[in-house]
């Protein structure tokens, strides 16, 4: 009998069959969804025989639910995420430069989905332009409701323009802005509660999964008292709350200048032989030239929201693309989670059979980790192992690997299937 999930003191409550409510997603969403949810559940049957199933709910988002509702997204929507708890969604469309405010920013701002967690693996057999593949294991904390996706901003030649402009510069002594008269602004709300709630998450995640490391990546040498301000609230958060599991770079740097480089290399050695977190910081577009060449020195990666939208997807590229990179949307105060496809809608190959439903498998997997199915979860990675090791793949892993066999989205939702075992 299907059931809610529940969330009670600090824990989800999952039911044999829980109910999962779904958006399809625009685009390409259609083609994807379908495959998806068969190897998902395909995966728990494997693990657990019938005693565990999932029950699909699908709700309605996007330009489906215009065509049904005439709004995108329906309050029944929102009112579903929040009864079920946990969720997952394909791509949903978003104008650019003007219209509608993206769905996906509304949803995670709306439930506080505060953490947007990316795992970025490699799957032997996966075409990538780094030499050694193998050697990228990161899982991306990317704040997700503040910085400039706050949505705080107004357009040039507008009353609320003039009005914040006149104030920036009358009242606030601003004199910086280039073009004053033609400027649109931003602002980049970074809070301590929400960059403190971001990091903590990094950090229990280190430590539960037993990571060597977390790097807080920012662009503190430029934006002092926003991106700077985060780097000295996460190293702060280590030193008091978790002092005894972690070991900073702030700490190396004071025992270094006190007793010398080699005593602090002896403590970092220690920590690190002890099992404790090295908690550090590296500039943003340093960390997109670091994880290039050294991508082994890092681990958990916790930045903000701008910065995580970057690194996720040139990491991505690392090993395959968006097409197989999963994401997850979580509040792990509230329970709250959704799990996403984190690649576009492609609408011009919707309906033709070649889009890549990877993302949303990967996604999937991360749903039942979620719920604690982790025997399940392991089915779809060695699955999806096993059939990108046999070259068999959808078309855009097609042409950059030589002696591959082209499928179509069901087709290798299919083969994936039959390489659980």
């Amino acid at each position: 009998m299907s059931q809610n999930i529940q969330f009670k003191d600090g824990q989800l409550i999952v039911p044999d069959q829980p109910i999962i409510p779904f958006i399809e997603g625009d685009g390409i969403g259609k083609d994807i969804t379908e495959p998806s949810q068969r190897v998902i559940n395909a995966a728990v049957k494997a693990a657990y025989g019938d005693s565990k199933k999932i029950v699909w709910k699908e709700v309605l988002a996007g330009k489906k639910a215009f065509e049904l509702t005439g709004t995108y997204m329906p309050d029944e929507t929102l009112e579903a995420f929040q009864e079920y708890l946990v969720g997952i969604k394909g791509p949903l469309e978003t104008p650019v430069g003007d219209g509608i405010r993206s769905l996906n920013v509304a949803l995670r701002q709306t439930l506080d989905l505060y953490v947007c967690l990316r795992p970025i693996r490699w799957f032997k057999g996966v075409p990538s332009p780094i030499r050694y593949p193998e050697l990228v294991d990161m899982h991306i904390f990317r704040e997700n409701t503040e910085d400039i996706y706050a949505g705080i901003e107004f357009m040039t030649g507008t009353e609320k323009a003039i009005k914040f402009r006149d104030f920036l510069i009358n009242e606030m002594g601003v004199e910086v802005i280039r073009f004053p008269e033609t400027s649109s602004f931003g602002v980049k709300p970074v809070s301590k509660e929400g960059s403190v709630r971001l990091i903590k998450a990094a950090i229990q995640y280190a430590i539960a999964r037993e990571l060597p490391s977390v790097t807080i990546v920012h662009k503190g040498n430029i934006m002092k008292f926003t991106e700077g301000a985060f780097k000295n609230w996460g190293y702060d958060l280590a030193e008091t709350e978790f002092a005894d599991h972690t070991f900073t770079w702030k700490q190396y740097q004071q025992i270094e200048k006190q007793l010398g480089k080699a005593e602090a290399n002896a403590s970092m050695e220690a920590a690190k032989a002890s099992g404790k977190v090295i908690i550090k910081d590296c500039i943003t577009d340093a960390f997109l030239q670091e994880s290039l060449l050294h991508p082994f020195d890092h681990s958990v990666i916790a930045t903000l929201n701008l910065n995580g939208d970057y690194v996720s997807d040139q990491l991505a590229a690392m090993v395959g693309g968006i097409g197989i990179s999963p994401g997850a949307n979580i509040n792990y105060n509230s329970g709250y989670a959704i799990f996403e496809a984190t690649h576009g809608t492609a609408p011009n190959i919707a309906g033709t059979g070649k889009a890549n439903p990877g993302s949303l498998i990967l996604s999937g997997a991360m749903l039942l980790e979620y719920l604690g199915w982790y025997k399940a979860a392991e089915h779809v990675y060695d699955a999806m192992e096993h059939t990108f090791s046999k070259r068999k793949v959808t078309s855009d892993l097609f042409s950059m690997m030589e002696g591959a066999t082209l499928l179509s989205t069901s087709d290798f939702a299919d083969e994936i299937i039959r390489n659980i075992h």
